[in-house]
């Protein structure tokens, strides 16, 4: 009888102990269900840098950028248009801390209004990326001012301080929901990289230090300034140490050319583009001007095939976290339907060119319905009502998901004799940390974006 009750009370504890440590699906076996998705942009993330370290943002920065308040209603919408993942920009800094910089409290209210949201989102199915966004610019700008050792150990006090408590009031959550580090960190040189790194390390350390759940949950990290070649030069994945295995995914941002898409009307002073795509070309007259002369289907290629090589490749799935073009008004009808052919175009290439390698898109979309004439706006979802104000793009979005298949990283794993030859010449081979070897020892390897455990 004894060995009975001893037998029962250790089984109750590997119960237990297997109910607060589970393991949740790896990123990869996640990142082909979450496509396309979408951003609640312009919501939690609103405010203004004066508010850092106060709580004067309150519940009513919801609607400080925009006017409508989420509901369950509105994310049901959303999921019914096709879209399986919602990127929820958050502030916290911003108007939510309850007692200053040194204490770093997030307002209770604040903290229940987004997991309100974030609940939203999960009852309609739908995965969730939760970050931090610009937030008063607190640490995202910060690398141009100081990135001294003294500086970095400073800010990633604070970073681990806000993850800390975001993690826990999220712990019990499952992989439906993944945690962003931060959105656009404006880091531009190798040596800003590094400081990066460190804030990012510091994110993952708050977040596994939270167990649960958190202990292998899936945590998307930005490269320098989001951009791609800026990512695929400088950021190396294996630099980071993490106590979960294969849950990692990397996150950039897609704007180009930023004379269409609308980002600022040409750089240089130059002239917008209205037209994307040779198709789209108008070939004479006065709106030749307009016709792009960059960064079309080709450059989309190119670009995201960087990141396929620098990190899908690896193992590590990415996150296109932003993209958009805006949706212009023009009096002239044929200007206007080639203009549109040209937004459909655009969606549908961002959309199919990415989830070709493994990339999660993300279109941006800030609830103002209201075009402004040539100088546009992206708002692909009128949140008041709710329905669709930009069919047209959404149209495309759909599109290049029907013509693409996933091609990102793959949990399925093959099991290869060691005696035999392990790769041929043209293979390259990684290790789970995403750094290149040259041969193959026992143990699993990334091969040609695939498991391979040799025996």
């Amino acid at each position: 009888m004894k060995k009975v009750r001893k037998s029962l009370f250790i089984l109750a504890v590997l119960h237990c102990t297997a109910s607060f440590s589970s393991q949740l699906p790896h990123a990869i076996d996640i990142a082909g269900k979450m496509y396309p998705g979408w951003n609640l942009g312009n919501t939690l993330e609103g405010g203004g840098a004066d508010n850092n370290y106060t709580n004067k943002g309150g519940l009513g920065a919801e609607k400080a950028w925009q006017g409508t308040t989420t509901t369950q209603a509105i994310i049901d919408f959303v999921a019914a248009q096709g879209f399986k993942s919602v990127r929820i920009p958050a502030a916290w800094v911003m108007g939510h801390i309850t007692d200053g910089e040194e204490g770093m409290t997030i307002d209770a209210d604040w903290m229940a209004r987004v997991k309100e949201i974030v609940d939203y989102c999960i009852n309609a199915r739908l995965y969730v990326i939760l970050n931090d966004h610009w937030d008063g610019g607190w640490i995202q700008g910060s690398f141009k001012k100081d990135i001294s050792p003294s500086a970095i150990e400073h800010n990633s006090a604070k970073m681990r301080r806000l993850w800390t408590q975001i993690a826990e009031a999220f712990r019990d959550y499952d992989e439906y929901l993944l945690f962003a580090g931060l959105n656009e960190p404006e880091a531009e040189t190798e040596a800003q990289t590094e400081a990066l790194i460190a804030y990012e390390q510091a994110f993952i350390d708050a977040v596994r230090a939270t167990g649960g759940n958190n202990a292998s949950r899936t945590l998307v990290l930005q490269g320098p300034n989001t951009s791609i070649e800026l990512s695929s030069k400088w950021l190396d994945v294996s630099k980071f140490r993490d106590t979960a295995q294969n849950a990692l995914m990397v996150e950039v941002h897609y704007y180009s050319p930023p004379q269409f898409t609308g980002v600022w009307e040409g750089p240089n002073g130059d002239e917008p583009y209205y037209f994307w795509g040779a198709v789209n070309h108008v070939p004479s007259g006065s709106y030749k001007k307009y016709n792009a002369t960059w960064g079309e289907e080709s450059y989309v290629r190119e670009q995201f095939q960087m990141m396929k090589e620098n990190f899908v490749d690896k193992g590590i799935p990415v996150v296109l976290g932003e993209y958009g073009a805006n949706w212009r008004e023009f009096s002239n009808s044929s200007i206007q339907k080639k203009h549109d052919a040209s937004l459909w175009l655009f969606h549908k290439t961002i959309n199919e060119e990415a989830i070709r390698r493994g990339i999660i898109p993300y279109v941006w979309d800030i609830n103002n319905p209201n075009r402004y004439g040539t100088g546009g706006i992206m708002c692909i979802i009128d949140r008041s009502a709710p329905s669709v104000f930009d069919k047209n793009s959404l149209d495309g979005i759909m599109a290049g998901v029907a013509a693409a298949q996933w091609g990102g990283p793959t949990s399925a794993i093959r099991k290869i004799d060691t005696r035999q030859n392990k790769q041929t010449p043209s293979q390259v081979a990684y290790d789970l940390a995403g750094r290149r070897v040259t041969s193959c020892k026992k143990g699993l390897h990334i091969i040609n974006g695939k498991k391979i455990l040799h025996n």
